[in-house]
Protein backbone atom coordinates (compact mmCIF):
# COMPACT_ATOMS: atom_id res chain seq x y z
CA UNK A 1 0.00 0.00 0.00
CA UNK A 2 1.28 3.47 -0.91
CA UNK A 3 1.86 6.36 1.46
CA UNK A 4 0.16 9.74 1.80
CA UNK A 5 2.14 12.96 1.57
CA UNK A 6 2.40 13.29 5.35
CA UNK A 7 3.50 9.69 5.71
CA UNK A 8 6.23 10.18 3.12
CA UNK A 9 7.63 13.21 4.94
CA UNK A 10 7.61 11.34 8.25
CA UNK A 11 9.23 8.26 6.72
CA UNK A 12 12.03 10.36 5.24
CA UNK A 13 12.72 12.08 8.54
CA UNK A 14 12.70 8.77 10.37
CA UNK A 15 15.18 7.28 7.88
CA UNK A 16 12.64 4.66 6.80
CA UNK A 17 11.55 3.59 3.33
CA UNK A 18 7.97 3.01 4.45
CA UNK A 19 5.71 3.72 7.42
CA UNK A 20 2.27 2.41 8.33
CA UNK A 21 -0.68 4.10 10.00
CA UNK A 22 -0.33 3.83 13.76
CA UNK A 23 3.39 3.08 13.67
CA UNK A 24 5.52 4.80 16.32
CA UNK A 25 8.57 6.51 14.85
CA UNK A 26 11.35 8.84 15.94
CA UNK A 27 11.84 11.57 13.36
CA UNK A 28 14.50 14.23 12.90
CA UNK A 29 13.21 17.79 13.15
CA UNK A 30 13.93 20.72 10.88
CA UNK A 31 12.49 23.37 13.19
CA UNK A 32 11.35 23.58 16.83
CA UNK A 33 9.11 26.54 17.70
CA UNK A 34 8.00 28.18 20.91
CA UNK A 35 6.31 31.42 21.98
CA UNK A 36 6.23 33.58 25.08
CA UNK A 37 3.61 31.42 26.82
CA UNK A 38 4.87 27.93 25.99
CA UNK A 39 8.64 28.50 25.85
CA UNK A 40 9.09 29.27 29.58
CA UNK A 41 7.59 25.87 30.46
CA UNK A 42 9.87 24.19 27.92
CA UNK A 43 12.90 26.08 29.25
CA UNK A 44 12.10 24.93 32.77
CA UNK A 45 12.00 21.30 31.58
CA UNK A 46 15.16 21.85 29.54
CA UNK A 47 17.02 23.01 32.64
CA UNK A 48 15.42 20.46 34.96
CA UNK A 49 16.87 17.56 32.97
CA UNK A 50 20.33 19.09 33.07
CA UNK A 51 20.69 20.00 29.39
CA UNK A 52 23.55 22.37 28.60
CA UNK A 53 23.18 22.82 24.84
CA UNK A 54 20.60 22.90 22.04
CA UNK A 55 20.74 20.56 19.06
CA UNK A 56 21.07 23.41 16.54
CA UNK A 57 20.81 27.13 17.30
CA UNK A 58 19.70 27.79 13.70
CA UNK A 59 16.72 25.40 13.87
CA UNK A 60 14.99 26.76 16.96
CA UNK A 61 12.56 29.67 16.67
CA UNK A 62 11.42 31.64 19.71
CA UNK A 63 8.76 34.25 19.01
CA UNK A 64 7.33 36.60 21.64
CA UNK A 65 3.83 37.22 20.32
CA UNK A 66 0.98 36.22 22.63
CA UNK A 67 1.15 38.86 25.38
CA UNK A 68 3.70 41.07 23.63
CA UNK A 69 4.20 43.98 24.10
CA UNK A 70 3.82 42.75 27.66
CA UNK A 71 0.42 43.19 29.22
CA UNK A 72 1.44 42.69 32.86
CA UNK A 73 4.30 41.71 35.17
CA UNK A 74 3.81 37.97 34.67
CA UNK A 75 4.02 38.36 30.89
CA UNK A 76 7.13 40.51 31.28
CA UNK A 77 8.81 37.87 33.43
CA UNK A 78 7.99 35.12 30.93
CA UNK A 79 9.46 37.13 28.06
CA UNK A 80 12.56 37.95 30.10
CA UNK A 81 13.13 34.24 30.71
CA UNK A 82 12.92 33.53 26.97
CA UNK A 83 15.23 36.45 26.16
CA UNK A 84 17.86 35.14 28.55
CA UNK A 85 17.61 31.62 27.14
CA UNK A 86 17.90 32.91 23.56
CA UNK A 87 20.96 34.95 24.50
CA UNK A 88 22.61 32.11 26.43
CA UNK A 89 22.32 29.66 23.55
CA UNK A 90 22.73 32.23 20.78
CA UNK A 91 19.39 31.31 19.17
CA UNK A 92 19.41 32.64 15.62
CA UNK A 93 15.66 32.97 15.17
CA UNK A 94 14.64 34.91 18.26
CA UNK A 95 12.05 37.62 17.63
CA UNK A 96 11.19 40.28 20.19
CA UNK A 97 9.26 43.56 20.10
CA UNK A 98 10.07 45.49 16.96
CA UNK A 99 11.06 42.37 15.01
CA UNK A 100 8.47 39.85 16.04
CA UNK A 101 5.23 38.98 14.37
CA UNK A 102 2.50 36.45 15.05
CA UNK A 103 4.56 33.25 14.93
CA UNK A 104 2.64 31.39 12.23
CA UNK A 105 2.73 34.39 9.92
CA UNK A 106 6.35 35.17 10.74
CA UNK A 107 8.05 31.79 10.18
CA UNK A 108 6.83 31.32 6.58
CA UNK A 109 7.61 34.96 5.80
CA UNK A 110 11.18 34.62 7.11
CA UNK A 111 11.74 31.37 5.20
CA UNK A 112 12.35 29.43 8.40
CA UNK A 113 9.91 26.69 7.35
CA UNK A 114 9.26 25.29 3.90
CA UNK A 115 8.54 22.32 1.61
CA UNK A 116 9.40 18.89 2.97
CA UNK A 117 10.15 20.06 6.51
CA UNK A 118 9.19 18.25 9.68
CA UNK A 119 8.28 20.88 12.28
CA UNK A 120 6.98 20.86 15.83
CA UNK A 121 5.85 23.87 17.79
CA UNK A 122 4.51 24.39 21.27
CA UNK A 123 1.39 25.98 19.85
CA UNK A 124 -1.57 24.11 18.39
CA UNK A 125 -1.64 26.16 15.19
CA UNK A 126 1.81 25.03 14.14
CA UNK A 127 -0.11 23.01 11.55
CA UNK A 128 -0.11 26.25 9.47
CA UNK A 129 3.12 25.29 7.67
CA UNK A 130 1.41 22.45 5.87
CA UNK A 131 0.40 25.15 3.40
CA UNK A 132 4.03 25.05 2.21
CA UNK A 133 4.14 21.27 1.87
CA UNK A 134 5.64 20.61 5.31
CA UNK A 135 4.56 18.18 8.02
CA UNK A 136 4.04 20.49 10.97
CA UNK A 137 2.12 19.95 14.16
CA UNK A 138 1.60 21.33 17.63
CA UNK A 139 3.07 19.64 20.70
CA UNK A 140 3.31 20.22 24.42
CA UNK A 141 6.10 22.21 26.03
CA UNK A 142 7.82 19.06 27.31
CA UNK A 143 8.09 17.75 23.74
CA UNK A 144 9.40 21.16 22.71
CA UNK A 145 12.12 20.87 25.36
CA UNK A 146 13.08 17.40 24.14
CA UNK A 147 13.11 18.69 20.57
CA UNK A 148 15.42 21.58 21.46
CA UNK A 149 17.84 19.14 23.11
CA UNK A 150 17.81 16.22 20.68
CA UNK A 151 16.44 17.58 17.39
CA UNK A 152 14.04 14.64 17.35
CA UNK A 153 10.44 13.82 18.27
CA UNK A 154 8.27 10.74 18.53
CA UNK A 155 5.20 10.50 16.30
CA UNK A 156 2.41 8.03 15.74
CA UNK A 157 1.95 7.92 11.98
CA UNK A 158 -1.50 9.41 11.23
CA UNK A 159 -4.14 8.16 8.83
CA UNK A 160 -5.40 10.75 6.36
CA UNK A 161 -8.53 12.35 4.94
CA UNK A 162 -8.31 13.47 1.32
CA UNK A 163 -9.97 16.82 0.67
CA UNK A 164 -10.51 17.28 -3.07
CA UNK A 165 -10.94 20.90 -4.13
CA UNK A 166 -12.56 21.78 -7.43
CA UNK A 167 -13.51 25.07 -9.13
CA UNK A 168 -12.55 28.59 -8.06
CA UNK A 169 -13.68 30.84 -5.23
CA UNK A 170 -16.26 33.52 -6.08
CA UNK A 171 -15.91 37.15 -5.00
CA UNK A 172 -15.88 37.78 -1.23
CA UNK A 173 -15.19 34.10 -0.51
CA UNK A 174 -11.73 33.16 0.79
CA UNK A 175 -9.70 30.40 2.39
CA UNK A 176 -11.41 31.13 5.72
CA UNK A 177 -14.76 30.18 4.21
CA UNK A 178 -13.25 26.97 2.79
CA UNK A 179 -11.97 25.74 6.13
CA UNK A 180 -15.10 26.80 8.03
CA UNK A 181 -17.20 24.94 5.46
CA UNK A 182 -15.04 21.83 5.88
CA UNK A 183 -15.16 21.95 9.69
CA UNK A 184 -18.92 22.46 9.51
CA UNK A 185 -19.18 19.34 7.36
CA UNK A 186 -16.91 16.94 9.29
CA UNK A 187 -17.05 18.44 12.80
CA UNK A 188 -14.43 19.54 15.32
CA UNK A 189 -13.41 15.91 15.87
CA UNK A 190 -13.94 14.77 12.30
CA UNK A 191 -10.22 14.42 11.59
CA UNK A 192 -9.02 13.45 15.06
CA UNK A 193 -5.30 12.58 14.88
CA UNK A 194 -5.48 12.38 11.10
CA UNK A 195 -3.89 14.38 8.29
CA UNK A 196 -6.07 16.64 6.18
CA UNK A 197 -4.48 16.36 2.72
CA UNK A 198 -5.74 18.92 0.23
CA UNK A 199 -5.71 17.91 -3.44
CA UNK A 200 -7.54 18.57 -6.70
CA UNK A 201 -7.42 21.13 -9.48
CA UNK A 202 -8.98 23.74 -7.22
CA UNK A 203 -5.76 23.98 -5.20
CA UNK A 204 -4.08 25.91 -8.01
CA UNK A 205 -6.66 28.70 -7.70
CA UNK A 206 -5.86 29.31 -4.04
CA UNK A 207 -3.29 31.93 -3.08
CA UNK A 208 -0.60 31.16 -0.52
CA UNK A 209 -2.45 33.35 2.00
CA UNK A 210 -5.59 31.24 1.45
CA UNK A 211 -3.63 28.03 1.96
CA UNK A 212 -1.94 29.29 5.11
CA UNK A 213 -5.36 30.16 6.54
CA UNK A 214 -6.81 26.75 5.67
CA UNK A 215 -3.86 24.76 7.05
CA UNK A 216 -3.87 26.93 10.18
CA UNK A 217 -7.34 25.72 11.16
CA UNK A 218 -6.78 22.01 10.45
CA UNK A 219 -6.46 21.57 14.22
CA UNK A 220 -10.01 22.91 14.63
CA UNK A 221 -11.21 19.69 12.95
CA UNK A 222 -9.04 17.71 15.36
CA UNK A 223 -6.41 17.03 12.68
CA UNK A 224 -2.80 16.23 13.47
CA UNK A 225 -1.84 18.37 10.50
CA UNK A 226 -3.09 19.81 7.24
CA UNK A 227 -0.97 19.75 4.10
CA UNK A 228 -1.05 21.10 0.56
CA UNK A 229 0.87 19.81 -2.46
CA UNK A 230 3.93 21.76 -3.52
CA UNK A 231 3.19 23.53 -6.81
CA UNK A 232 4.28 26.61 -8.75
CA UNK A 233 2.60 28.93 -6.23
CA UNK A 234 4.50 27.27 -3.38
CA UNK A 235 7.83 27.45 -5.15
CA UNK A 236 7.30 31.07 -6.16
CA UNK A 237 6.58 31.95 -2.52
CA UNK A 238 9.70 30.11 -1.31
CA UNK A 239 12.06 31.49 -3.97
CA UNK A 240 14.72 33.75 -2.41
CA UNK A 241 12.95 33.24 0.92
CA UNK A 242 13.28 29.65 2.17
CA UNK A 243 16.57 29.19 4.03
CA UNK A 244 17.10 25.59 2.91
CA UNK A 245 16.56 23.53 -0.23
CA UNK A 246 12.90 22.61 -0.79
CA UNK A 247 12.10 18.91 -0.74
CA UNK A 248 8.96 17.88 -2.59
CA UNK A 249 6.95 14.84 -1.50
CA UNK A 250 3.86 13.56 -3.27
CA UNK A 251 1.29 11.04 -2.17
CA UNK A 252 1.46 7.70 -3.96
CA UNK A 253 -1.35 6.98 -6.45
CA UNK A 254 -2.44 4.07 -4.26
CA UNK A 255 -2.24 5.98 -0.98
CA UNK A 256 -5.00 4.96 1.40
CA UNK A 257 -7.40 7.52 2.88
CA UNK A 258 -10.01 6.91 5.55
CA UNK A 259 -12.43 9.09 3.62
CA UNK A 260 -12.62 11.60 0.79
CA UNK A 261 -14.41 14.95 1.02
CA UNK A 262 -15.01 16.97 -2.14
CA UNK A 263 -15.55 20.73 -2.03
CA UNK A 264 -16.63 22.75 -5.07
CA UNK A 265 -15.03 26.11 -4.34
CA UNK A 266 -17.31 27.90 -6.79
CA UNK A 267 -20.38 26.90 -4.78
CA UNK A 268 -19.20 28.33 -1.45
CA UNK A 269 -20.74 31.33 0.26
CA UNK A 270 -19.27 33.50 3.03
CA UNK A 271 -19.51 31.31 6.13
CA UNK A 272 -19.85 32.18 9.81
CA UNK A 273 -19.22 29.90 12.79
CA UNK A 274 -21.63 30.67 15.62
CA UNK A 275 -20.74 30.22 19.31
CA UNK A 276 -19.33 28.14 20.79
CA UNK A 277 -17.64 25.77 18.32
CA UNK A 278 -16.02 26.24 14.89
CA UNK A 279 -18.29 23.48 13.55
CA UNK A 280 -21.44 25.52 14.24
CA UNK A 281 -21.42 27.05 10.77
CA UNK A 282 -24.02 28.98 8.80
CA UNK A 283 -23.77 30.57 5.37
CA UNK A 284 -24.15 34.33 5.43
CA UNK A 285 -27.63 34.12 3.87
CA UNK A 286 -28.92 32.27 6.95
CA UNK A 287 -27.24 34.36 9.64
CA UNK A 288 -30.10 36.75 10.36
CA UNK A 289 -29.72 40.01 12.29
CA UNK A 290 -26.90 39.65 14.81
CA UNK A 291 -25.67 42.85 16.43
CA UNK A 292 -21.97 43.07 17.30
CA UNK A 293 -19.89 45.10 19.74
CA UNK A 294 -16.48 44.31 18.29
CA UNK A 295 -14.85 43.27 15.02
CA UNK A 296 -11.36 41.74 15.07
CA UNK A 297 -9.37 41.33 11.86
CA UNK A 298 -6.02 39.61 12.26
CA UNK A 299 -4.41 36.66 14.11
CA UNK A 300 -2.28 33.79 12.80
CA UNK A 301 -5.32 32.83 10.72
CA UNK A 302 -6.12 36.07 8.91
CA UNK A 303 -3.51 38.76 9.53
CA UNK A 304 -1.77 38.53 6.15
CA UNK A 305 -1.57 41.22 3.51
CA UNK A 306 -4.42 39.84 1.37
CA UNK A 307 -6.64 39.90 4.45
CA UNK A 308 -5.79 43.55 5.14
CA UNK A 309 -6.33 44.51 1.51
CA UNK A 310 -9.76 42.88 1.58
CA UNK A 311 -10.73 44.69 4.78
CA UNK A 312 -9.45 48.00 3.40
CA UNK A 313 -11.43 47.61 0.18
CA UNK A 314 -14.61 47.49 2.27
CA UNK A 315 -13.68 50.11 4.86
CA UNK A 316 -12.40 52.67 2.35
CA UNK A 317 -14.60 55.78 2.44
CA UNK A 318 -16.77 54.29 5.20
CA UNK A 319 -16.91 54.54 8.97
CA UNK A 320 -17.02 51.91 11.67
CA UNK A 321 -20.55 51.84 13.10
CA UNK A 322 -21.27 53.74 16.29
CA UNK A 323 -20.83 51.49 19.30
CA UNK A 324 -18.55 49.04 17.45
CA UNK A 325 -14.84 48.62 18.16
CA UNK A 326 -12.86 47.51 15.11
CA UNK A 327 -9.37 46.13 15.86
CA UNK A 328 -7.01 45.29 13.00
CA UNK A 329 -3.78 43.37 13.64
CA UNK A 330 -1.21 42.77 10.89
CA UNK A 331 0.54 39.41 11.17
CA UNK A 332 4.11 40.73 11.08
CA UNK A 333 6.17 43.91 11.05
CA UNK A 334 6.73 43.52 7.30
CA UNK A 335 2.99 43.20 6.71
CA UNK A 336 2.46 46.26 8.91
CA UNK A 337 4.99 48.23 6.86
CA UNK A 338 3.47 47.05 3.60
CA UNK A 339 0.02 48.13 4.79
CA UNK A 340 1.42 51.58 5.59
CA UNK A 341 3.11 51.89 2.21
CA UNK A 342 -0.04 50.81 0.35
CA UNK A 343 -2.18 53.31 2.25
CA UNK A 344 -4.17 50.62 4.04
CA UNK A 345 -3.28 51.93 7.49
CA UNK A 346 -4.66 55.34 6.56
CA UNK A 347 -7.91 53.76 5.39
CA UNK A 348 -8.29 51.85 8.65
CA UNK A 349 -7.61 54.87 10.85
CA UNK A 350 -9.87 57.17 8.85
CA UNK A 351 -12.64 54.58 9.16
CA UNK A 352 -12.30 54.67 12.94
CA UNK A 353 -10.54 51.34 13.40
CA UNK A 354 -7.53 50.59 15.59
CA UNK A 355 -4.45 49.48 13.63
CA UNK A 356 -2.34 47.53 16.12
CA UNK A 357 1.17 46.18 16.38
CA UNK A 358 1.33 42.43 15.55
CA UNK A 359 0.08 40.39 18.52
CA UNK A 360 -2.05 37.36 19.32
CA UNK A 361 -3.64 39.27 22.22
CA UNK A 362 -7.36 39.48 21.36
CA UNK A 363 -7.56 35.95 19.92
CA UNK A 364 -7.17 34.25 23.29
CA UNK A 365 -8.71 36.98 25.42
CA UNK A 366 -5.26 38.10 26.49
CA UNK A 367 -5.26 41.84 25.89
CA UNK A 368 -6.13 44.55 23.36
CA UNK A 369 -9.69 43.40 22.77
CA UNK A 370 -11.04 41.43 25.74
CA UNK A 371 -14.84 41.08 25.76
CA UNK A 372 -17.04 41.96 28.72
CA UNK A 373 -20.08 40.02 29.89
CA UNK A 374 -22.80 39.97 27.25
CA UNK A 375 -20.62 41.41 24.49
CA UNK A 376 -20.47 39.89 21.03
CA UNK A 377 -17.61 39.90 18.51
CA UNK A 378 -17.18 38.85 14.92
CA UNK A 379 -13.60 37.75 14.52
CA UNK A 380 -11.22 36.35 11.90
CA UNK A 381 -9.50 34.28 14.59
CA UNK A 382 -9.67 30.49 14.79
CA UNK A 383 -11.58 29.59 17.95
CA UNK A 384 -14.86 30.65 19.49
CA UNK A 385 -15.01 28.49 22.61
CA UNK A 386 -16.80 29.69 25.75
CA UNK A 387 -14.76 32.56 27.19
CA UNK A 388 -12.20 32.42 24.38
CA UNK A 389 -11.99 36.20 23.97
CA UNK A 390 -13.02 37.28 27.43
CA UNK A 391 -16.01 36.80 29.72
CA UNK A 392 -17.64 33.36 29.72
CA UNK A 393 -20.92 35.05 28.86
CA UNK A 394 -19.52 36.80 25.78
CA UNK A 395 -19.89 35.42 22.25
CA UNK A 396 -17.49 35.02 19.32
CA UNK A 397 -18.58 34.54 15.70
CA UNK A 398 -15.80 33.37 13.38
CA UNK A 399 -15.74 34.80 9.87
CA UNK A 400 -13.54 36.02 7.02
CA UNK A 401 -11.91 39.47 6.85
CA UNK A 402 -14.53 40.51 4.29
CA UNK A 403 -17.42 39.63 6.60
CA UNK A 404 -15.69 41.12 9.65
CA UNK A 405 -15.03 44.41 7.85
CA UNK A 406 -18.56 44.66 6.46
CA UNK A 407 -19.95 43.90 9.90
CA UNK A 408 -17.82 46.65 11.47
CA UNK A 409 -19.46 49.14 9.11
CA UNK A 410 -23.06 48.08 9.66
CA UNK A 411 -22.89 46.97 13.29
CA UNK A 412 -24.44 43.62 12.38
CA UNK A 413 -22.96 40.46 10.86
CA UNK A 414 -23.17 41.38 7.19
CA UNK A 415 -22.67 39.91 3.73
CA UNK A 416 -19.85 41.98 2.17
CA UNK A 417 -21.64 41.83 -1.19
CA UNK A 418 -24.26 44.19 0.25
CA UNK A 419 -21.63 46.92 0.54
CA UNK A 420 -19.97 46.41 -2.83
Amino acid sequence: MGMTMSQKILAAHAGLSHVEVGQLIEAKLDVVLGNDITSPVAINEFEKCGATSVFDKDRIALVLDHFTPNKDIKAAEQCLQVRRFAEKYNITHFYDVGQMGIEHALLPEKGIVGPGDCVIGADSHTCTYGALGAFSTGVGSTDMAAGMITGKAWFKVPAAIQVVLTGKLPQWVSGKDVILHLIGEIGVDGALYQSLEFTGEGVASLSMDDRLCIANMAIEAGAKNGVFPVDEITMAYCKDRFLRTPKVYQADPDAEYVRTVTIDLSSLRPTVAFPHLPENTHVIDDVGEIKIDQSVIGSCTNGRIEDLRTAASILKGRKVAKGVRCIILPGTQDIYLQAVREGLAEIFIEAGAVFSTPTCGPCLGGHMGVLAKGERAVSTTNRNFVGRMGHVESEVYLASPAVAAASAVTGYITDPAKLS
